[in-house]
């Protein structure tokens, strides 16, 4: 089988993959490039595996006339920069000792060593730089059917690194098949080793969060998530009964999928700016505000968030004209400003009559003119 695609003809990449293959050594482009290119899914990252040691493959790419940045060299990775083109490039290497979190690795020379530590057998897929496939595990079929399953042993993997756990899900919301269920092994496996979630950094629980609910629809995983227990693990409190309803009126914005989730989500370590969306979103919520008004208060994406997140958790359907009214508030004015009462209020009096004011323009459905909120 043969992957195709315009990254794989870039005039960088097959420049890099000489380099290394007329020195003697392998050039195999691995994982998330092989993957989606498969399945016809978007390429974003090139990764590159070698038998090359990161020395050799800095002083080979050098050579070249290309730039090499030591990103990760501690774990044999290095950035090469080919005519404008971007590889991560990483050792073959082989886990020696593992605890949950960390990995101390060696060096191989095997690609069947290297594809034996991944997480996924869809992620142990290589293909050369002619676009021939390389399946050292025999993960081609998986990937084909869209079975998310384990390299091997799925406890084992798991207790190597039990981000392992979150990614299993995410990696089912956006590749796996929701007619074939999630993989019964791994999900055991998962619910056996739930309580490792709590040596993972807040930080990384957050981000894969973020990205199995960007997924275009991450319903079955996180209802399989609040089945084994891994939801109320990464995220407590949590309950996962009103998403498949959001997801249904076509939200796709994880944060909005994040907002009826409930649950702790401060413990998720968001960026300030996403953290603070979502619980405005569980605000609004419960202040049950019309559209109008949360057009005009929030603007038009918040305001259709709050909506169907309303909608999503009271299991109903979003109010009549919804959207129609969101975008008229979005679009009023209020047309008195601090200067037309400052003859009369100053201070505190003068915010407390402003929003007093205001108030009664909202409710009027922006209908009250200037002159009959100043009478």
């Amino acid at each position: 089988m043969q992957v195709q695609g315009d990254w794989l003809q870039h005039a960088g990449t097959q420049a890099l993959c000489l380099a290394l293959e007329s020195s003697g050594f392998q050039a195999l482009f691995v994982g998330g490039c092989v993957r989606n290119a498969l399945i016809g899914a978007p390429v974003n990252d090139i990764d590159i595996a070698t038998d090359a040691t990161p020395e050799t493959v800095t002083n080979l790419a050098q050579n070249a006339g290309f730039k090499v940045i030591p990103t990760g060299i501690d774990h044999g990775t290095v950035t090469v920069i080919a005519q404008g083109g971007v590889h991560e490039v990483t050792t073959f290497r082989q886990d020696i000792e593992t605890n949950g979190r960390h990995a101390i690795v060696r060096y191989s020379t095997s690609v069947v060593e290297d594809a034996a530590r991944r997480d996924f057998t869809m992620n142990a897929l290589y293909a050369r730089a002619d676009g021939t496939v390389v399946d050292p595990l025999g993960g081609l079929p998986d990937l084909l059917a869209r079975r998310v399953r384990f390299v091997g042993d799925a406890d084992a993997r798991i207790t190597e690194d039990y981000l392992r756990i979150l990614r299993f899900f995410r990696f089912f919301a956006w590749y796996g098949d929701p007619a074939q269920g999630v993989d019964a092994e791994g999900l055991a496996a998962c619910a056996a080793h739930s309580a490792g979630i709590e040596t993972l950094s807040r930080e990384r629980v957050g981000a894969e969060i973020c990205k199995l609910l960007s997924a275009p629809d991450p319903s079955l995983a996180v209802a399989s998530m609040a089945q084994s227990g891994v939801l109320a693990a990464a995220l407590p409190g949590a309950d996962a009964k009103a998403l498949p309803v959001l997801v249904h009126f076509g939200m796709r914005s994880w944060v909005a999928r994040l907002a009826v989730l409930g649950g702790a989500v401060e413990t998720l370590r968001l960026s300030r700016a996403d953290l603070a969306r979502v619980i405005l979103i569980r605000e609004e919520v419960e202040r049950l505000r019309p559209p109008q008004e949360l057009g005009y208060r929030h603007g038009v994406e918040v305001a259709e968030m709050v909506i169907l997140c309303c909608a999503a958790l009271f299991e109903a359907e979003p109010p009549a004209n919804w959207q129609a009214d969101i975008a008229k508030g979005a679009g009023a004015e209020f047309p008195v400003d601090a200067a037309d009462l400052m003859a009369q209020y100053q201070g505190k009096a003068l915010g407390d009559q402003l929003r007093l004011l205001e108030q009664r323009w909202v409710d009027s459905g922006f209908a009250l003119s200037k002159t009959a909120l100043l009478a």
